[in-house]
């Protein structure tokens, strides 16, 4: 690996770096925190149906994202590997998210291939897109320390995409909408998606690839393969990814449900996300200084305790506890934000690791752990949530009715209320006891890191 310039990377660009982020939660914060009950209470599909949609078109995640990651690693233009794919996928992306949010008046079978094509077809934008994107943060610095700034401007970005989207669609489907909550989704889709293209765009022309492979790697895939197989820190935060990403979107999915059901206040969840959002831009900015001075391990060990413990006192709150759950809520974010942060920023030390021992940098492939990780966990967390809401006696849209709004049953209210409570954490408790055993300590990077340092001098 080689260095072309100074470590140091300027606000401006980590600024610019971060809008590729917040375009990508444009699209993304929705799939997660309104797409369920979207599709279950808007939309008409049956709950199973819109369980099994997720489960199988995250399926082929994990193969699409290592082949973009190969890609992206083979791409070679004036632009750099990654930068170009912010350009070329901008405006498909931005179009197939205001498509998946759009309701043609078909039956149910042409309802569910439309769902299907719409979501495959944004999923793959979404691995075009942010597969080189996230692969950015392993070449724009060489320096580990700086590599956690970047990360947390990055996210940054991604909150403030998520503040955007889930800010302001509960506002604008009722405010466009006039009513109709199908006509309101598509409206407010196409804005979003506006938004997105702007953003990504600004992204590619804001930002420089510094970082390279050696100039004696060769193109082999068989051995980028091999290599990426035997690098037990990347197959740890594979693992780990999957876990906190499944966590997190099962309390932002559930928590339309809670505030439609159980609070009986829908459009307020709109104020809660904004809420959730400010916590997570807040932690932004406190990332860095903590993982210095205590480790990136240790840090994300202490935030994944201290988010489950909020998220678990959720279940006992009652209607009328509103200022409470928003209390928690934030909480139980302040933590959580932290984690996507400490999560990307170690796959760029995962890639640091690999070629510490094999001598060969597979960046793009390295950072296809953490989309397939964002789209797997996602899709998980999505059917686990709707599967029980199913077996509490969950009803959606009432079809017979004309879409009438429907009132859910006592045990109903118990599965709502698990799937922001006692659900997410199962998953947090077993990516708790993973970190526990990751190999890469703040120590051993700052061995690595002098020791790659010394190579690019050579």
């Amino acid at each position: 690996m080689n260095s072309t310039t100074s470590d140091r990377i300027k606000f401006g660009e980590k600024l610019g770096y971060s809008l590729g982020d917040a375009a990508a939660n444009i699209a993304w914060r929705p799939l997660i925190a309104f797409l369920p009950i979207f599709y279950t209470d808007t939309f008409g599909l049956p709950e199973a149906a819109v369980a099994l949609l997720l489960m199988i078109t995250r399926s082929f995640d994990g193969v699409t994202d290592v082949i973009m990651g190969t890609i992206a690693d083979r791409t070679n233009t004036r632009h750099g590997k990654f930068r170009p794919w912010l350009l070329w996928t901008a405006v498909p992306f931005g179009l197939f998210l205001a498509l998946t949010f759009t309701t043609p008046k078909f039956a149910q079978q042409g309802k569910l291939i439309w769902a299907y094509t719409t979501y495959i077809l944004l999923t793959l934008a979404y691995t075009a897109n942010n597969v080189p994107y996230s692969s950015l943060t392993g070449v724009l610095t060489g320096s580990v320390k700086e590599r956690t700034s970047v990360s947390s401007f990055r996210f940054f970005g991604a909150y403030l995409g998520g503040l955007i989207s889930l800010g302001l669609i509960p506002i604008l489907v009722k405010y466009l909408g006039k009513g109709n909550d199908n006509a309101g989704y598509q409206s407010t889709m196409y804005i979003l998606a506006g938004v997105l293209v702007v953003f990504s765009l600004v992204a590619f022309f804001s930002t420089k690839e510094r970082i390279k492979p050696p100039a004696s790697q060769d193109s082999s895939i068989w051995k980028d393969l091999k290599g990426i197989a035997t690098n037990r820190p990347w197959a740890m935060l594979l693992a780990l990814g999957f876990l906190w990403v499944t966590y997190n979107s099962i309390r932002q999915g559930a928590a339309a449900y809670y505030f439609k059901w159980y609070l009986g206040k829908e459009t307020l969840v709109g104020v809660f996300f904004i809420a959730v959002v400010l916590a997570s831009i807040a932690s932004t900015f406190i990332a860095p200084f903590l993982s210095n001075r205590i480790g990136k391990k240790q840090l994300f060990i202490t935030v994944m305790a201290i988010s489950a413990l909020f998220t678990a006192f959720i279940y006992v709150l009652k209607p009328q506890n509103v200022v409470l759950i928003f209390v928690l809520g934030t909480l139980a974010e302040l933590a959580a934000g932290i984690m996507p942060i400490l999560f990307f920023a170690m796959l760029g030390d995962a890639a640091d690791y690999g070629e510490f021992k094999t001598g060969r940098r597979t960046t793009g492939l390295i950072y296809s752990a953490g989309t397939f990780a964002m789209k797997f966990g996602g899709g998980v967390a999505g059917a686990v949530m709707i599967w029980v809401l199913k077996f509490y006696g969950y009803a959606g849209k009432d079809l017979a009715s004309g879409g009438a709004a429907l009132t859910q049953s006592d045990t109903a209210m118990i599965g709502v209320k698990l799937i922001n409570s006692f659900v997410p954490v199962v998953f947090i408790g077993l990516a708790i006891l993973l970190m526990i055993f990751y190999p890469l300590s703040h120590q051993k990077m700052e061995e690595i890191e002098s020791e790659l340092k010394q190579r690019r001098n050579k």
